[in-house]
């Protein structure tokens, strides 16, 4: 089982790793085959969601895994 402190982590790295996506997307981070490609702006909001997503669900579990 995955513990709360692992789906904490992994959630905060996709939310960055998705803002990072969002920003090529949207062409605010130039230098990628990603910059300026809308596929890559959703794939990015999608990405940080769920990342979002995963860390509030971590944090309020009433479990302790």
């Amino acid at each position: 089982m995955i513990g709360r402190v692992s789906r904490i982590v992994g959630g905060i790295l996709l939310m960055l790793l998705g803002f990072v996506w969002l920003l090529q997307g949207l062409n605010v981070l130039p230098g990628s085959f990603m910059t300026g490609s809308a596929f890559w702006g959703l794939v990015g909001a999608l990405a940080f969601t769920l990342g979002a997503l995963i860390v509030y669900s971590a944090l309020t579990s009433r479990k302790g895994d």
